[in-house]
């Protein structure tokens, strides 16, 4: 299959791997087979351009963002009865977009009009970054604490937090090649896999009774058949195809060795492994850890060149994110010759801490006893202490230096009077009634409300919490915020997020969704 080139209304030419929508078709045909609001497009026609037009009206995307993370997306806020008005599918397609955006993916540039338009180059982009997720969500420690054992003598335990999905899976494999007393090693996920032999070795490796090393004596493309045999035989969906093999499609190649460690990892967790990394949640609290994925979210959402963030204390540690971080949010912040790539001794790291949180003083946040051996030492309150206050600068940047009591007053004059709060610590603020009703004063048909329930109950706090940050996306708004810290009514995000929805709101009436049908 060739790479297909198409020439769309930007006047460039782009061009997309056939290959690729070959396999992300098979891929969705076999997770989503059984959803019935979906039953009416499947299976994808994985040889066609199917998967573009079927996209269009936002369901299908919706559907895959939670398979990568299961409740992304409150289901009752996606529109599936059919026909679609316009209305409807655009703001399918805006809950599609801001949702990805929330579980780690870049969207800039990504809108509801192109993906109708069916721009191929950004569909493909955007539905590799969401089954990417999907895949690789089960490569870190915290699920599989066996990982741990593929960290160097060298390295400490942070070092082996910081690493993306895709550098421990070739940890992984390297790892049962030298089991298997092979030579080979997989610097990549294209030329090195591309003869097959290293995968051979790694299933034989992981299920001997099921793959056999009779591949090695193959041709190359034999070999690569037999490879998708043996990977199907211990539990691997269908998705890749010999041909991928042979051309050392790095993508696909990615998400092949992903399946295959989810299907059989052939590491079993001892209990040293448990007990190591039980250290590391030693000094965790569910308030850090919440706002530690919300920051996460807010730093990805930035597509920061080389600032990807994989776990949030661990990689501002050596000061170099930071830097990245406020050079984003202020171009021309960071004097780069001040900055040490990469920082490997202890006193670099803290030169690089120090220097950014010199520069972080130009956005007029206090920086009160904390230092740069604070950021290299992993102190984490400190750390989500600086964070946070650049994370509240950028969302209310719009708005200017508003305290909390002025965006509530500006709040509540969009609230019928029993719905409003006498202040973010009000327990009403807990219902979402409170945020509905500024929904609702923004586009009326945004909201179903016969979801909407009292929030008398924890159950019903949860549903309306769940359905009230899927309503803020659907009708396009970025929310950095998760429901749990609704339930527990943090003052700080409740103020945020209400900040963020009165912005919002402005926008709103420059450019308004298409017209209900």
């Amino acid at each position: 299959m060739q790479a297909m080139k198409v020439e769309k209304g930007d006047g460039f030419h782009h061009t997309y791997s056939q290959d690729e929508v070959s396999s992300f078709c098979d891929h969705i045909n076999y997770y989503l087979r059984d959803d019935k609001d979906v039953a009416d497009i499947l299976p994808l026609n994985p040889e066609t351009n199917d998967m573009f037009v079927k996209v269009g009206d936002g369901i299908l995307l919706c559907k895959i963002i939670n398979l990568a993370q299961n409740g992304a997306i409150d289901t009752r806020a996606i529109n599936v009865k059919k026909p679609l008005n316009i209305f409807n599918e655009n703001i399918n397609l805006n809950l599609a977009i801001q949702s990805a955006k929330s579980i780690g993916c870049v969207v800039v540039n990504i809108r509801p009009d192109l993906i109708k338009d069916r721009r191929e180059h950004i569909i493909l982009g955007l539905v590799w970054q969401i089954i990417k997720i999907q895949t690789t969500k089960m490569v870190n420690l915290k699920e599989n604490p066996f990982l741990i054992r593929l960290k160097k003598e060298e390295e400490e335990i942070g070092d082996i937090l910081k690493l993306p999905p895709d550098q421990l899976l070739l940890r992984w494999f390297n790892h049962h090649l030298k089991e298997a007393k092979s030579q080979r090693q997989v610097n990549n996920f294209d030329k090195d896999l591309q003869d097959g032999e290293a995968y051979t070795i790694l299933l034989n490796q992981l299920d001997r009774d099921r793959c056999s090393l009779d591949g090695l004596t193959q041709d190359p493309e034999n070999r690569a058949k037999t490879v998708i045999q043996n990977a199907e035989s211990i539990g691997v969906p269908k998705f890749m195809r010999p041909v991928h093999i042979l051309k050392g499609n790095s993508k696909l190649n990615l998400l092949f060795c992903a399946q295959i460690f989810n299907a059989c990892p052939g590491l079993t967790p001892s209990q040293d492994d448990y007990e190591k990394t039980k250290l590391l949640q030693e000094d965790d609290d569910p308030e850090s850890s919440m706002d530690e994925r919300v920051f996460k979210m807010w730093i990805n959402s930035l597509n920061i060149e080389d600032g990807y963030i994989n776990n949030l204390i661990e990689d501002m540690r050596d000061g170099i994110n930071l830097n990245r971080l406020l050079e984003k949010l202020k171009p021309q912040t960071i004097n780069w010759k001040n900055v040490k790539i990469p920082a490997k001794s202890r006193i670099i790291k803290v030169q690089n801490a120090n220097y950014s949180l010199e520069q972080a003083k130009q956005f007029n946040i206090k920086i009160v006893n904390v230092g740069g051996v604070d950021f290299v030492d992993g102190k984490k309150k400190l750390i989500l202490g600086v964070i946070w206050q650049l994370f509240r600068l950028d969302v209310l940047k719009t708005m200017g230096d508003q305290k909390d009591e002025q965006i509530l007053e500006a709040a509540n004059k969009k609230v019928p009077e029993a719905d409003r709060l006498a202040s973010f610590k009000d327990p009403k603020a807990k219902t979402s009634h409170f945020f509905f009703r500024i929904l609702n004063s923004i586009e009326p048909r945004a909201i179903d409300w016969d979801f909407v329930q009292k929030g008398e109950t924890p159950e019903e706090i949860e549903s309306n919490a769940k359905y009230v940050i899927s309503v803020a996306r659907r009708l396009g708004a970025t929310v950095f915020l998760i429901w749990e810290q609704i339930r527990d009514g943090k003052v700080k995000m409740l103020a945020v997020f209400t900040a963020s929805l009165l912005h919002f709101a402005e926008d709103y009436k420059v450019a308004k969704l298409g017209n209900a049908e």
